[in-house]
């Protein structure tokens, strides 16, 4: 396959970068860069292209100037004459778009073979793309990097330019194939904010670290030292750009704050590039005249180091000598899309204190290695920045977990579901008309045996009924757990316990279902029932687990069983569903797998009767009771013990896929070869 990207701003190159040489010249190039390494690796890619604005600076880079530069065996970097040979801000890039978008045209027009797929990087680059579809018929990938809607929800007046951002953020997501985003918070909170958007198009594809294999600790060390007292302490590293939203000024605050930090520790910031000829931008220059002037109120002088230069080398020996000094990393920002630098940390085996809101909070949950506090109070943030240093269990603890964050980001793993994604938006999978449905849950019903897994793939190839997961879990979430167990996308998602559908149309492409969600709404009171649950004896789970039609709660089930008396007295219909023992979910009443199979099942001209549902929890019960066939698989939670016995309901011995897949051939959709081994637990 032939993947193109395309990113206008910043001075892209190839490594190394100068980041920070200008204010666009940031985080989204590293991706951009290891994004097209790691897909370069796979044998499905054969070329990869950067599409990007040629500019003649010789002040920023010569090599700008040039058309084309070799990055690899099989990528290199495209640069375009839009007839403008200055370097463009941000800003002073909308006015050109037009004019690189007819030389982007008429460059593709002369390819004698069009890429599979577009990757666009910020809405400026995705309405370049969405003109080479319109053109071409290549299909969009568009990844934000930062979205402007959170921005303008803090700010008390909405600036025109701010307000273009938003329309052009608006219609790069309704218009996209895909967007591809690398938080949960940027999929189902931040994107999913935008009119037009649709979670079957929005998907969670988690990057790798970006941080240098060059570690260059005796240049790290000389940097830092004329800055210190005493450069021989552990120190906080913090590496930004110097923007008002990097909250680097209140870094130093919270560095202050924490009682005896100063005393034992340094604090090391590397705000961007700003040497000799290197002015910087006016708010760049106000960020660090904020920095200075807050180390001088609060006495730090000689306990802060803030260098103008650094290059890779130096970058990513300071991040080693932070984690040899038993140091730890902080990201202050009052909010962050993703926060690659925490798994620069992570490579490094550092630690991290992070800002709670935004992309962070599922960093540092995921990999671990650190802890998360609230940026814009100086005295919190700083007590985690002081438990961490002090706490050596604790400590010992994050850097464990951070020396093991390739189990869930990776490059490798990113790149092997974006060209799946291309695979897909290339040639889409038309649906024949089914006879069967299999609805399976994925959480230890699907997952929890990789062997039974390859058989249960060559089952699903051979084409035997339509395959839909059933799953508590959001399409984002259902989709990230799919793809650490290597398991395709499926032909349709029933997500949310049972109130959300996703299917596919006549051209192949997964919608949500705006029918399911017209009919689960009729006696839907959410504003009502999530008031009357607003009670300290009831603990709602994460606002991200909250969707529209499902309020989640933590408890087992005789809280369940409180929650349906309190609804009841209440007058207020809505089905309560228990399960592992620990979670609650309160939903429409005429929701539910079930009847979300049942609703699916009609979409295709079929009834109940010719659906296999499997399942494990409690949260599938109403799925089993209603299929025609019904697999309960041997792990079973014991909520699943009082369904009562019929003749469509089979309890299998195995475990995971194997038990499903003991229990198609039950249902006669499956030949058993041979007697297999009992498996009894997960391999």
């Amino acid at each position: 396959m032939f993947v193109m990207q395309i990113a206008l701003g910043g001075c892209l190159k190839a490594p190394p970068i100068p980041y920070g040489l200008t204010d666009d010249t940031g985080g989204h190039i590293a991706y951009v860069l290891a994004a097209s390494r790691a897909l370069e690796e796979r044998s499905d890619i054969d070329r990869i292209e950067i599409a990007t604005r040629r500019f003649d600076r010789p002040d920023l880079g010569a090599i700008h100037a040039q058309p084309r530069e070799p990055l690899g065996p099989k990528s290199e970097i495209l640069r375009i004459d839009d007839g403008c040979p200055d370097y463009l801000s941000k800003e002073a890039l909308e006015a050109q778009i037009p004019a690189f978008t007819a030389a982007f045209l008429e460059h593709l027009a002369t390819l004698p073979r069009k890429p599979d797929a577009i990757h666009a990087h910020f809405a400026d680059a995705a309405h370049v793309a969405l003109a080479a579809r319109d053109r071409f018929g290549i299909p969009v990938i568009y990844t934000p990097h930062s979205l402007a809607l959170d921005k303008a929800r803090a700010m008390t007046g909405r600036s025109q330019e701010l307000a273009r951002r938003i329309a052009a953020e608006t219609r790069a997501i309704a218009g996209a194939c895909a967007t591809v985003v690398s938080s949960r918070d940027e999929a189902e909170r931040q994107v999913a904010a935008y009119e037009g958007a649709d979670p079957a198009r929005i998907h969670c594809i988690a990057p790798g670290a970006t941080l240098p294999a060059r570690a260059d600790t005796d240049a790290a060390r000389a940097l830092i030292a004329p800055w210190l007292d005493a450069p021989e302490r552990p120190f906080v590293l913090a590496v930004a750009r110097p923007v008002e939203k990097k909250n680097l000024a209140g870094l130093v605050a919270a560095f202050a704050a924490a009682p005896g930090l100063a005393e034992r520790a340094n604090l090391v910031i590397l705000a961007g590039l700003r040497g000799p000829g290197r002015q910087g931008s006016e708010e760049q220059r106000r960020v660090i005249a904020g920095i200075k002037r807050a180390i001088e109120a609060h006495g730090l002088q000689g306990r802060v180091a803030l260098p103008e230069e650094h290059d890779t080398g130096t970058l990513g020996g300071i991040y080693r000598l932070a984690a040899e000094r038993r140091g730890v990393f902080a990201n202050p920002a009052l909010t962050e899309p993703f926060g690659l630098t925490l798994l620069e940390a992570a490579a490094a085996g550092l630690p991290v204190v992070a800002t709670c809101h935004g992309g962070p909070s599922d960093i540092v949950a995921r990999v671990g290695h650190g802890l998360t506090a609230e940026p814009t109070d100086p005295e919190a943030f700083g007590a985690a920045l002081a438990r961490l240093m002090t706490d050596e269990t604790l400590h010992a603890r994050a850097r464990n977990a951070a020396r093991a964050y390739e189990t869930s980001y990776s490059w490798s793993a990113w790149a092997a579901r974006v060209a799946a994604l291309v695979a897909r938006l290339a040639a889409p999978r038309r649906l024949a008309a089914p006879s069967r449905i299999l609805a399976s849950d994925i959480d230890n019903t699907l997952t929890g045996d990789r062997s039974a897994l390859e058989e249960f793939a060559a089952w699903r190839a051979g084409g035997h009924a339509l395959f839909a997961v059933a799953t508590g879990r959001s399409i984002t979430e259902a989709r990230r757990i799919l793809a650490e167990w290597e398991i395709d996308e499926p032909d349709a998602f029933i997500t949310s316990v049972g109130t959300e559908i996703y299917r596919r149309d006549a051209a192949g492409q997964l919608r949500f279902d705006p029918d399911w969600a017209a009919e689960i709404e009729a006696d839907w009171r959410r504003a009502e029932i999530h008031a009357l649950l607003d009670n300290p004896s009831i603990r709602p789970q994460e606002a991200i687990e909250q969707r529209p039609w499902k309020l989640s709660y933590y408890g087992d089930a005789r809280q369940a069983q409180r929650i349906r008396n309190r609804l009841d007295m209440a007058g207020l219909a809505a089905r309560v569903i228990a399960s592992h023992g620990r979670l609650i979910d309160v939903v429409p009443i005429r929701s539910g797998k079930g009847a979300a199979v049942g609703h699916l099942a009609r979409a295709y001209g079929l009834t109940l009767d010719h659906c296999v549902a499997a399942g494990d929890s409690g949260n599938d019960e109403c799925m089993l009771r209603a299929a025609g066939r019904a697999i309960v698989v041997g792990n079973a939670d014991a909520d699943l013990a009082r369904l009562p016995r019929r003749p469509g309901l089979y309890r299998s011995r195995h475990f995971h896929a194997a038990g499903l897949m003991d229990g198609l051939a039950w249902a006669g959709l499956h030949e058993v070869r041979e007697a297999p081994a009992l498996r009894v637990a997960a391999e």
